[in-house]
Formats: C-alpha cells, structure tokens, sequence
C-alpha cells in the first residue's frame, strides 16, 4: 500500500522499524549526503555520538543505521535503515536530513529529489517541496507518541548546510572559521566533521598519525563496501580478507566466520562479521577492527594487506561487479581507496582485488590503495613479503577459503 504525505503531513506507522530511502539524479557536481540526527523532546542530541552519517554509521542502540550511497543508471540512492523500538529511553525521535556540499546552487541543482520510507508492505512517498540555494533539508521525522509509531513529512530547507543542522540539533561543528565568537558553551557536546580523503591511483599514499593519551580512538576501522552488480542473481557475495605482515616476517590471515581474530590477543585484528549479499538500498559491507597499539604490541612494523575475493562457487561474479572500496576511519580522520577498474574489466572474471594495504610503524598509519588484481578465473590469495625497508606484494599465497582448513604452498605459512 502507497500513501502520500506533503510537508507537515503525519501518519501511523505498520511496524517500529524500516528504511528511509532517497533517491536524486546523479552529477559530478553534487556532494549530497543523508544524515540521522536522534534528539530528545528538547529537539538537541545529547552528545555528537547521536548523529548517524558516513563516519558514524551505526548508532550504538541499532535504532539507525546508515548505507552508503549508491550510484546505478543515473540515479543515486541513499539509507538509511531505523528500528523505532530501539530507540534508547531518552531519545523520543529521529530527524532524516539531507546537504548539498557540492558546486553553488544547494539543492536547486539537484534534480529528481525523491523520498519515500518503506515500512513491510507499508511505502510512504514523501512530496518534496521546491528549493533554491539552501544547502541543508530536514526531510521528515520518524517518533514514537502514546505508544504509536509515526512519520512526519517536513522538507524545510536552510542555507547553513550540515554546520547549521548540527548546530540546530545541539552539535557545534568547529572545524569552520569563527568571527568575533562568545565564549563556547561548554554544555553542548563538540564534534569535528572532516571531509574524506579519496585515493584512487595505485601508489597514491597517505598518513595518519595515531593519537595518544585516554582519549585516543580505541579503534582502526577498516570496511569494505560494494553493491548489487544489477544481474538479477542473489550472488553479490564478497569476503574481505586481512593478511597481515608481522615484524618477523610471519604472516596471519584474517576473514570471516572461522578466522575472525581478536582486538585484545594476537593478531590483534577482527573481524566483524561475515556479509553474503548486497542490494540497491543497502550495500554489503564488512568490517574489522584492528588495535591501535598492533606495531607496539607485535614489535615493530606490521602491514595489512586487504582484499575481498568472489568465491567461485558463488556463481563467477566479477569482482569488477560490484564495485568494491576500501574505508580506514581513525576517529575523525577518513581515507577511502577507490580504484577505477578500466574499461572491459567487466568481461573478465577476476574473482580476488587487492583494496589496498594499511602499514601501522609505531604511532604512524600509510594507507595506499592497490589496484592488484588475480589472473582470470584464479581465487589468488594475497601474500606480502618484507625486503630491506620495503614490502613486496604478490598474489601467490597459500588457498585459504571460508570454513575450510588452511593449504599451505611451498615455504609459504600463515600462522
């Protein structure tokens, strides 16, 4: 059943949990992003850990949760997913919003502005109203009144982006010049939003320098994200794998489910979980965690090699397909590897892709992205191999697949 709300409208929701979806036409001129802001009944957050957008995907109570957007025939989609019966004691709604950080026009330059949520065989189609120069929309709200839970369609725009949006539901953004500023209100919470480095060329490098003291990010989160290929098969099956290079020259492999690893006992990497499909309104993505101190605690250098490979048995789908990439996120510092596949890579089927390789020296973290592929038809397991300061990486590591025990090749060992 499909109901239609204009701006201001209400209506009862079918069930607590479901998906906001929102769709536009694509341009490489537009920088739109979908952000979850979850307030309490003064309308403010109670810290920056309630707002739900690409660097903070996940709220801790898995009352919202964001997607990655995805970019298919002209037209790009955006998530986020949300369970109403989550929602922590405090917390009584969720506002969805959306900005334009791209070329000068906010939202009058993006065209096809659709939304809808999707609640069971309940579909909301949200009529957006028309906007010029704002950068910043509020597009509807999802609450919980008497026991009843509810959509609300707003569509208000602002021209103060995603710092005014922030700043309207209690999170001051200081990463922007202040003029003739009063003294911060040391009440409200303090987030710093940074934009995300993009690697896209083989050889490309960049650092990040691990932080010390009690405040120090506890976590190195490294995800790999792709989407439905659009063949019509349930097969857009992709494994992320971690080799990892020890000081010793030793290696580790890590990958899910029977090799998840561990945060706190060697090799100090793991593994989140495994993902077996992906669909338009929701990319698959894995994740593992790796432990900040890993080089002290290992002694000395350690490089992890990560790669994601489409098992054969899956029904040979191009790695190509579904387009992976590579997130390391370090508190507020983003980089992503995003290797462009050249033209006709499609028709060959490479069934492993290096994302790329995360070396971790004392506090200092180089991420560069890879662009390494197997030879058709081969499942190459990634192996690196450390020669004076520099590390060589090869594709002619020992098989190793999920729920099957190790093969070794030759000399070549994982412990």
């Amino acid at each position: 059943m499909t109901q239609y709300l204009k701006p201001g409208e209400n209506t009862g929701l079918s069930v607590a949990n479901g998906q906001v979806l929102v769709t536009h036409a694509s341009s490489e001129s537009l920088d739109v992003n979908l952000t979850a802001f979850l307030v309490t009944d003064s309308g403010k957050v109670r810290d920056d850990s309630d707002m739900v957008f690409f660097n903070a995907p996940e709220h801790v109570s898995g009352s919202a949760a964001f997607s990655p957007p995805v970019n298919q025939a002209g037209l790009v989609s955006h998530c986020i997913s949300f369970d109403l019966s989550r929602l922590p004691e405090t917390i009584n709604k969720i506002a969805i919003t959306l900005t334009q950080d791209g070329s000068g026009g906010g939202f009058a330059q993006v065209k096809d502005l659709r939304a809808k949520v999707v609640i069971g065989g309940q579909v909301l189609e949200l009529t957006a109203g028309a906007f010029q120069a704002e950068t910043g929309i509020t597009v509807l709200e999802l609450y919980v009144r008497n026991g009843q839970c509810k959509a609300r369609a707003v569509w208000q725009g602002f021209a103060s982006g995603l710092a005014g949006l922030c700043n309207m539901y209690g999170i001051v953004v200081n990463d922007e010049p202040v003029v003739a500023a009063p003294e911060p209100d040391q009440s409200k919470p303090v987030s710093i939003i940074k934009s995300v480095v993009t690697l896209d060329k083989p050889g490309a490098v960049h650092k990040v320098s691990l932080e010390k003291g009690a405040v120090a990010p506890k976590t190195i989160r490294v995800s790999a994200n792709w989407v439905d290929n659009g063949d019509g098969r349930d097969n857009d099956d992709l494994d992320l794998r971690i080799g990892i290079l020890r000081p010793d020259g030793r290696m580790s492999i890590i990958q899910a489910p029977d090799k998840r690893g561990a945060m706190d006992a060697d090799p100090y990497v793991f593994h989140t979980g495994d993902v077996v499909s992906a669909s338009v309104s929701r990319p698959g993505i894995e994740i593992v965690e790796i432990n900040p101190a890993i080089s002290n605690l290992m002694g000395g250098r350690v490089t992890l090699v990560c790669s994601v490979y489409s098992a054969v048995a899956n029904g040979a789908v191009s790695v190509a397909s579904l387009k992976p990439k590579m997130r390391m996120e370090y508190g507020d510092q983003v980089v992503e590897c995003d290797f462009k596949f050249k033209g006709g890579f499609f028709s060959n089927m490479i069934y492993t892709y290096v994302l790329g390789t995360v070396e971790i020296d004392g506090d200092t973290i180089t991420i560069s992205p890879s662009g390494v592929t197997s030879s058709a038809g081969s499942e190459a397991t990634p192996w690196l191999t450390r020669k004076g300061d520099k590390v060589e990486l090869t594709l002619d590591g020992p098989p190793v697949f999920k729920g099957q025990p190790i093969k070794r090749s030759g000399k070549k060992q994982y412990v």
